[in-house]
């Protein structure tokens, strides 16, 4: 198995690291990429006020999702476990013995591959892996690649090194990120949910108040509550839900808040959802006990009004977005509805549902609960009673 080593500060994570590693994983056909945040990086320090291990530990897992390799990248804490410096042949080392048989290969940005030879047991990191540099652009970056490619291969004779370019990779100094992101600038140059978490804790000077976040910082804060895979639904769930609150009269930046935040916790296992049950004082009925689909919305309701301030306007319209309610409020049957018929959605039915719900609000709910009751009923699972009530309810 050929495996991808990518370590570093992570401090943060941009996306220069994300096209860089992804370029390399593609090139060298990689099987499995790991990323090793450092501990004690041997090479410079860390600077004051720096996000915790735990917090970079976390980033680095936003941008593993931020490239969408799904379980072929996995983000290791070795480094961040282990005392002292983060010396990469201790860190070979220990992989080898977690992953035996593996060929491994070390990415590395231009300064690293340049100064190799000065590493810590320069001779055991190329006996044990391969070096994959990448550089911004062929004129700045091969006459130099070339010169230390005939050094080491001369040095180290056992030495496996592929230098590649990457023009389109983004070329950002992390101080400069980092200074940048105090002053509320640098947000295009971060995977969106590697931005949220940002925000979120605080970190590099931001200090945003979650409670009264505006959409474009909204945005990036929610997706980073999400698995990089349900990130396309929530964004297309906002753009229906713009579109459905801009035809039937409704509060289009409620809307789109209460979208962008709808599944805010649904990648939370059975666990966790009744955890966050119990902190928020969140009575479960019978189904919900055992259902954890119909949890996400409870909970997700919640921690929307907890930790992001939503009113109860766009609260209700969260804690009713899976199963629905009779007597809905207009912005409660428009998150249900986008949730339903946005545009990643594919399955029998889905066009003529969309054509109901722009001619008739109201006559697109009924048929969607209805499709709902049946596809419940079909499977032979139960359904719950608000979906019941919502039902009848617009039936009289």
């Amino acid at each position: 198995m050929k495996t991808g080593i990518y370590g570093g500060t992570f401090n943060p994570p941009h996306l220069g690291h994300i096209t860089a590693a992804r370029a390399v994983f593609e090139l060298l056909k990689l099987d499995k990429l790991l990323l090793i945040p450092a501990g004690d990086p041997p090479h410079k320090q860390l600077p004051a006020g720096a996000p915790s291990k735990e917090q970079r530990l976390q980033l680095a897992r936003y941008a593993a999702d931020a490239l969408g390799l799904g379980d072929r990248v996995e983000v290791l804490d070795l480094e961040l476990r282990r005392t002292g410096k983060s010396y990469t042949a201790e860190t070979l080392e220990e992989l080898y013995r977690q992953y035996p048989g593996s060929e491994f290969w070390l990415l590395m940005g231009t300064d690293m591959f340049l100064t190799l030879q000065a590493w810590h047991e320069p001779e055991t990191v190329l006996s044990m892996a391969g070096i994959a540099a990448f550089g911004r652009t062929e004129t700045d970056t091969e006459e130099l690649f070339s010169v230390q490619r005939s050094y080491l291969y001369k040095t180290y004779p056992q030495a496996r090194i592929f230098t590649l370019t990457i023009p389109g990779v983004i070329d950002v100094s992390s101080t400069e990120l980092r200074d940048r992101l105090a002053k509320g600038e640098g947000v295009n140059l971060l995977p969106p949910a590697v931005y949220g978490y940002i925000l979120r804790e605080g970190l590099y000077g931001t200090h945003a108040d979650l409670k009264h976040l505006t959409l474009e910082q909204l945005r990036p804060a929610a997706l980073s509550y999400l698995k990089h895979k349900r990130i396309p639904h929530v964004l297309g769930t906002e753009q229906e839900a713009i579109r459905l609150a801009e035809r039937w009269g409704g509060d289009v930046e409620k809307a789109r808040r209460a979208a962008l935040l709808h599944d805010c916790t649904k990648k939370l296992d059975m666990t966790q959802q009744k955890e966050l049950c119990a902190h928020y004082g969140i009575e479960l009925d019978a189904l919900e006990q055992t259902a954890l689909k119909l949890l996400h919305a409870k909970t997700g309701a919640a921690v929307a009004a907890d930790v992001f301030g939503t009113d109860d306007e766009i609260t209700s319209a969260i804690r009713w977005h899976t199963t629905g309610r009779a007597n809905m409020t207009l912005l409660e049957k428009i998150i249900y509805l986008a949730d339903y018929i946005e545009p990643n959605r594919d399955f029998p039915g889905l066009t003529e549902l969309r054509r109901t719900c722009y001619e008739d609000l109201n006559a697109g709910l009924l048929m969607g609960l209805e499709m709902t009751i049946t596809e419940m009923e079909e499977r032979g699972n139960p359904v719950h009673h608000a979906t019941l009530a919502a039902r009848d309810a617009l039936k009289g």
